[in-house]
């Protein structure tokens, strides 16, 4: 019988295929005490839901210790809307308009610009040498540069941004080494750096784009306005990156799956991405603090206690999909959790799920036929589960 103890972000095995301990997890019960983390587990559909809706399970921030050392990295997460819920009704507010459906729909032709030159230079890469790195050339710049072009963040600054954030969330991880920490923190000075340097100019000098917009409000302060561009680069690029390569590898994988996709249309295809996305979910974890005493499957969890959600988990439970581990392009209702529920709910999911389609129709496309050269290298970490390289062919 599985040990909670199986959930070890440390084991490769377990890094690499998940699924199976989620699911003997879930036979078990759907809520584990994981002593190692310091938390309860659910990993059950229901009660993930639950306790991402419960007002009483809420995101507390506890700045990284010692203070003088991660001055950079607690700075920008104080002021998050993602961790502050005293300040996120009002900075969720603020940038709310960015992400209304008439912006995200406008984004599209954005988006698609962005696309197809990377994809002829992964085509023109292919045609050459008869291979190409799908995450390097396409799936890692793409987000980040849909997210800088939606600020007004100039597109040459992509490498600087992705390298950055690529580097903070790896404090995401449950487990990181000193090096890793010190790397993250020396990552978050420079973005903070950066992008207070933007926040000035557009306050100098605004023009005619959303950050300039987004200043003169004045509903944010300078430092809300940081760590409200960083999350949004962060957080707005990162599940859409591991998304892609997840989605790339699965329907490679599937065959028939990936010629079902060749021939969708534009909402069959919004319909597929929330498929792929539920299929082998690209943010597996998200942590909940208790404010007070609660009640969760049986267990009373105390005032200060926190709970991980396992999205990965719920989103493969058989009590709320049909035959879980199978990918089905088609499958409508779906109620997957991959991209949060509840008052955190991802604000910028109608934008993530646009990019996502159109960088996979773009894609097939162009290489109807392609091939994985061999098995891609998965990523070492477990929260932010995706891949650091994809090589295929065409």
């Amino acid at each position: 019988m599985i040990d909670v103890a199986a959930l070890d972000p440390a084991d490769p095995g377990f890094v690499a295929e998940p699924y199976p301990v989620f699911r003997a997890l879930r036979e078990r019960g759907p809520l584990h005490r994981h002593e190692a983390w310091g938390a309860h587990v659910a990993v059950s559909h229901e009660l993930c839901s639950a306790v991402l809706r419960h007002r009483d399970l809420r995101r507390v921030w506890v700045d990284r210790v010692p203070l003088a050392e991660f001055e950079a990295f607690n700075a920008l997460h104080r002021l998050s809307m993602l961790e502050n819920e005293r300040l996120h009704g009002r900075l969720r507010a603020a940038v709310a308009p960015l992400f209304h459906r008439r912006a995200v729909a406008a984004m599209r032709a954005t988006t698609t610009e962005l696309v197809r030159p990377r994809l002829d230079r992964l085509r023109a890469e292919v045609d050459e040498h008869g291979r190409a790195e799908l995450m390097s050339a396409l799936a890692g710049p793409v987000p980040v540069d849909v997210i800088a072009a939606l600020l007004g963040f100039p597109p040459a600054e992509g490498p600087l941004l992705r390298n950055w954030s690529n580097r903070i969330v790896r404090m995401y991880e449950p487990e990181l080494d000193d090096a890793g920490r010190r790397d993250a923190e020396l990552a978050a000075d420079e973005f903070r750096e950066h992008v207070t340097e933007h926040v000035e100019h557009r306050r100098a000098h605004p023009g005619d784009d959303p950050l300039s917009a987004l200043v003169g409000t004045g509903a944010l302060d300078r430092d809300e306005l940081v760590a409200t561009c960083a999350l949004l680069l962060m957080a707005g690029h990162e599940a859409s990156v591991n998304g892609i390569g997840n989605a790339v590898v699965a329907l490679h994988d599937r065959p028939a799956q990936w010629r079902l996709f060749r021939g969708l249309g534009p909402d069959a295809v919004a319909t597929a991405v929330d498929e792929l996305l539920r299929h082998d979910t690209p943010n597996q974890l998200f942590e909940r603090t208790a404010v007070r005493p609660v009640e969760l499957a049986g267990t009373r969890v105390e005032a200060g206690e926190k709970v991980v959600v396992l999205l990965g988990a719920a989103n493969r439970d058989p009590a709320a999909f049909a035959a879980p581990d199978e990918l089905d392009l088609t499958r409508a209702p779906n109620p997957h959790l991959a991209l949060g529920i509840g008052m955190h709910y991802c604000l910028g999911a109608p934008l993530a799920r646009l990019e996502i389609g159109v960088v996979l129709a773009e894609f097939a496309a162009r290489f109807p036929d392609f091939a994985l050269l061999e098995r891609p290298r998965r990523s070492a970490a477990f929260a932010l589960r995706g891949y650091d390289r994809i090589d295929i062919t065409a």
